[in-house]
């Protein structure tokens, strides 16, 4: 819906071009902004499309270096970024993601978070789990976190950190799905919206409603309508064929999106979400359809982040305009009733986070082990040679067998035996600690310091 608008990156000067992370730890981290920190208005100015964020994820990809991993989840609720790159980039990557929004730090710091490590993985596995949802529970979000790693995965900034990380968090959505009622009993936006309505209209099956826009939410809010038998329901959308089929499936009527300001005094009630970056429904054409309405009271509902409507709108006599944000309090009703399923479900995402950071810790050891199969190899290799040679020249091949392991014997446990005759105490401490744990297994931890 409606042309994106721009994206324009203007760093802090403390962003620059990265290169070189190979071989460093990675860190990860998430950044981000939703309901519960920031306001509507703000939200707005980290609203991003599909297209958008293909374009995001070259640009972090071209500031920080083509090893360091992205990954942008964009809702009507939340925009955050997650990374996985070198842990020194962490401020930088704060002022890049507060430009995207054309604010600066502080401002991103006084209506956003910022999580690193084991809190970074706590909350994408809450996110994909729908805990972090203004809805307790809710399904959609699992889904727009998928879309958002496959953009990322398009975009070529996802790695196998953050792939780890997403697909451990979609394991854990699904157990918190099976395992757990915490969808049980709540109460959609979709639902919330109709609750509205009714506090307005005591019937509404005497109402015409217009929807705009032809997404899952606008879908979902013609099903709940669809059940109190509205006198009329009106689809508009950018592209009418697809506004013209979802109308059909509700046997509904379909206008095009140029036709609402002649025909918006039809309507008692406007549901809108689209993805337009600019209001599709000003304060002119409400005000007319005031007029020609003579003043009966229209409903209106704006699920858009960027909004859909103008926010001057809700100014007008007899016009109840509401937000997304209006829904909160009506969607949190029954919560309490869950309290035990929302602690088995933080109970699967401990459990993930624990497994995450232990995968996390084995990967940074996986080149030093490397290093130590490569040159255990080496020495095996060369006994090898040198028994193959013995033999050859007709060695008795005991004797032989005797010599080649005594020799990968000395070769493993010499660096241990020279760090012991060590002149610096610490050292030799080490050495004796690390014999006593790797070759004896007494393992009775680092003896006490002589002098």
């Amino acid at each position: 819906m409606g042309q994106p608008r721009p994206v324009i990156v203007q760093p802090c000067a403390t962003v620059h071009r990265t290169v070189g992370l190979k071989g460093l730890s990675m860190s990860v981290w998430a950044l981000g902004l939703n309901h519960n920190t920031a306001p509507l208005d703000v939200r707005e100015q980290f609203a991003f499309a599909a297209d958008q964020v293909k374009a995001l994820l070259a640009d972090f990809k071209y500031q920080f270096g083509n090893q360091a991993e992205a990954a942008v989840l964009s809702t009507c609720n939340r925009t955050e970024i997650y990374c996985a790159m070198q842990p020194s980039h962490f401020e930088q990557t704060k002022d890049w993601f507060a430009a995207l929004g054309r604010v600066n730090t502080n401002t991103l710091q006084d209506h956003g978070y910022a999580h690193e490590h084991d809190l970074a993985a706590r909350h994408a596995f809450r996110v994909a789990s729908g805990l972090d949802s203004m809805v307790l529970g809710e399904p959609q979000i699992l889904g727009q976190l998928k879309t958002a790693v496959q953009t990322a995965r398009e975009a070529g900034a996802l790695g196998s950190t953050l792939n780890q990380l997403f697909e451990r968090s979609f394991s854990v959505a699904k157990r918190v799905r099976s395992s757990t009622e915490i969808g049980s009993h709540s109460i959609s936006m979709a639902a919330a919206a109709v609750r509205l309505a009714t506090q307005l209209f005591e019937d509404l099956g005497k109402i015409n409603i217009l929807f705009v826009g032809s997404g899952e939410m606008i879908e979902l809010c013609m099903t709940h309508f669809a059940a109190r038998r509205p006198r009329q329901m009106t689809v508009a959308n950018r592209n009418f064929d697809k506004g013209q089929d979802l109308a059909n499936r509700f046997q509904a009527q379909a206008i095009a999106l140029g036709q609402i300001p002649e025909k918006l005094h039809e309507f008692d009630a406007v549901i809108s979400c689209t993805a337009s970056t600019l209001p599709l429904i000003g304060l002119g054409a409400v005000e007319s359809a005031l007029k020609k309405r003579k003043n009966s009271p229209m409903f209106m509902l704006d699920l858009a982040v960027p909004r859909d409507i103008e926010p001057q709108v809700q100014d007008l006599k007899n016009v109840y305009l509401y937000s997304v944000d209006h829904l909160s309090h009506v969607v949190q009703s029954g919560k309490d009733n869950r309290q035990a399923a929302v602690s088995q479900a933080e109970s699967i995402v401990d459990e993930g986070v624990h497994g995450f950071l232990n995968w996390l810790n084995n990967r940074d050891d996986v080149p030093l082990i490397q290093r130590l199969h490569q040159k255990t190899d080496q020495w095996r290799e060369l006994e090898i040679q040198r028994a193959k040679k013995l033999l050859a020249k007709g060695e008795d091949i005991s004797q032989v067998l005797e010599a080649m392991s005594k020799g990968l014997t000395q070769k493993i446990i010499h660096g241990a035996i020279a760090q012991l005759h060590s002149d610096d105490h610490a050292s030799r401490d080490q050495a004796h600690y690390a014999i006593e744990h790797f070759f004896l297994q007494g393992c009775k931890g680092p003896r006490t310091p002589t002098h």
